[in-house]
């Protein structure tokens, strides 16, 4: 039997390719249903492996009525470049989002009615693109997941980090022989003779994966779509314990959870596997049959995960806390020592939230009292917190730049109207040919903001395109009265700051009637955050000195509130860090 004939289906397959954001093609098969269809099951290969590899379980599940699609991941099987690499993850898993919604395009099949079926690093990729994206897709069903790898070596990862440091670029290989994923004899015999097994692992890829798995498990409370998890009992290549975390974490009444007793890893290519098979085909049964699901976030700001988180970080720790120590000995720092740093000394003057801050993390130039102020300082802008924003100011110029091109394209007047804009400075780069913008409109409730960003303006000598204005971003009727009419709303960094609904209602409401039908919105959202009880314990505000306490709205959160007020999204970008994210909608 040659490897071909491994991959051979009883139902017709079409072989083709789409092209990323980053113009990287990608390879994929589609099996196409006898009578059109508007549903579909999208499969996601395990590490190392590709489509091919999947292929089986298009005839083995027997849903004939359902399209079924399956890529061969950036860096695997068929497609060009360096095996086992991926400049991230979040590369990876934006090309996820980039795939399904291609395939909801190109074959007319609406994101309600598709269902994602990942194995393994491809069961990371789907849970970590539900979490960080929020897709309304019907549901998704994950074998085990690889959110912790056994690597069997005493301080595996922490050597490789080291290395990684020191060498850069590099490539593991997998020690998982064949025999140790399936008891499937002739699974076992086309792993070793397949030619597109790839074997390396980029070291990025390798430990973004750990650090990615840990933030989704932690966070899984963020999930709120239809599950099905299989567990592997007898798993040689990873963890069962953050698996059994990350589903009791999750926020939906719809979730299943399976143990199977001997399944090694390769779980839906086992010599049993038409248990959990059949398990798969109840479960997309039971999801069709039912109207689509969608979690209702009206109260989440009161009555969820992440409002217990909040009010969690209101409240101040035990005296004898470790923890409590530790961020008194560091506040005291900062305010001290820290000082000579000019991005603390800011943050201190002005808070560390405020505009004036943020234009200072948008230069990223390190300054301060001396040699040490200026180490200092580079610390601070190198912080995680401060890169993510830094990447965040990237996304939002490229969404500026693509809603303009949308705007243009439909023949529309490209007038913006950015309701906290700081000091404006990410609008002012964001924009290359200012012949395609009528006008802009910024606005900021701090006057320093405002005659900062004057300045800007009259630097750039765009005085005949743009003005500066104070304004309340959550005056409704305020915003709604703004004329002429601007095309496209710019909302960054503010909803953020406030852990009530309310006022992003409002805010939202405002917009809605300000922008006409067929304009755009671009928003932002803060679904995690890795330093946020440090800059709870630690940091001030903008607020008259108060503490920075921020609630982390999920991105479907975030999502449910645009959609509300009259938007459909359209796009979406995150950091690598699944921190910040920066979403484009369409006025309905």
């Amino acid at each position: 039997m040659n490897i071909q004939e491994d991959y051979a289906t009883q139902r017709p397959v079409v072989e083709s390719q789409f092209i990323t954001s980053d113009r990287t093609s990608l390879f994929y098969r589609y099996w196409p249903t006898e009578q059109s269809t508007d549903k579909a099951i999208i499969l996601f290969h395990r590490g190392h492996e590709h489509s091919g590899r999947v292929a089986h379980l298009v005839d083995e599940l027997n849903l004939p009525d359902y399209a079924m699609f399956a890529w061969d991941a950036r860096g695997h099987g068929r497609n060009d470049g360096p095996r086992g690499y991926s400049p991230s993850l979040g590369t990876s898993i934006h090309d996820v989002d980039e795939f399904i919604r291609y395939i909801s395009t190109q074959y007319q099949i609406p994101l309600e009615n598709i269902i994602v079926i990942g194995q393994s690093v491809g069961a990371v990729l789907v849970s970590t693109w539900v979490h960080d994206y929020a897709p309304p897709i019907r549901g998704m069903i994950l074998a085990s997941p690889a959110f912790k790898v056994k690597l069997y070596v005493p301080f595996a990862r922490t050597g490789l980090a080291l290395m990684q440091k020191m060498r850069g670029l590099f490539y593991v290989n997998s020690y998982v022989k064949a025999k140790f994923l399936t008891h499937d004899q002739k699974r076992i015999d086309s792993f070793n003779r397949d030619p597109l097994i790839t074997r390396p692992i980029a070291v990025n890829i390798l430990l973004e994966l750990y650090k990615t798995a840990d933030r989704v498990v932690a966070d899984a409370g963020a999930i709120t779509l239809p599950t099905q998890l299989f567990i592997s009992g007898s798993d040689h290549v990873v963890h069962h314990k953050p698996q059994h975390q990350f589903y009791e974490r999750l926020n939906t009444p719809i979730k299943e959870k399976h143990v199977l007793a001997n399944f090694y890893h390769d779980t839906l290519g086992e010599k049993e596997r038409h248990i959990p098979i059949a398990k798969i085909r109840e479960f997309i049964d039971k999801l069709f049959s039912l109207p689509h699901y969608r979690h209702n976030y009206q109260y989440e700001d009161t009555w969820s995960v992440s409002a217990d988180a909040y009010r969690e970080l209101t409240q101040p720790l035990p005296l004898w806390n470790p923890k409590h120590l530790g961020y008194k000995l560091l506040s005291k720092s900062m305010s001290t020592l820290g000082k000579a740093s000019e991005g603390i000394r800011i943050g201190y003057d002005k808070g560390f939230d405020s505009g004036s801050t943020l234009d200072y993390i948008y230069r990223d130039k390190a300054q301060g009292n001396g040699l040490f102020g200026r180490i200092i300082d580079r610390q601070y802008l190198d912080s995680i917190g401060w890169q993510g924003i830094r990447q965040r100011k990237i996304n939002i110029e490229n969404m500026i730049r693509q809603a303009i091109r949308d705007l243009n394209d439909n023949h529309q007047p490209v007038r913006i109207l950015d309701i906290a804009a700081g000091q404006g400075r990410y609008i002012f780069d964001a924009i290359n040919d200012y012949s395609k913008v009528e006008s802009v409109l910024l606005r900021d409730y701090s006057p320093v903001n405002v005659e900062q960003g004057r300045l800007h303006i009259k630097e750039r000598y765009l005085e005949d395109k743009a003005s500066f204005e104070e304004g309340n971003a959550f005056d409704a009727d305020n915003l709604a009265a703004i004329t002429p009419a601007p095309t496209l709303g710019i909302v960054s960094g503010l909803y953020e700051l406030f852990p009530d609904n309310h006022l992003i209602r409002a805010s939202l409401n405002g917009l809605s009637r300000a922008i006409p039908s067929g304009g755009l919105l671009i928003y932002t959202c803060q679904p995690w955050h890795p330093q946020v009880e440090m800059i709870a314990r630690v940091l001030p505000s903008h607020q008259g000195g108060q503490a920075w306490v921020m609630r982390c709205r999920s991105q479907g959160e975030m999502d449910s509130l645009v959609a509300d007020a009259g938007f459909e999204k359209l796009n979406q970008l995150i950091d690598n860090w699944g921190i910040f994210s920066v979403s484009i909608a369409r006025r309905r």
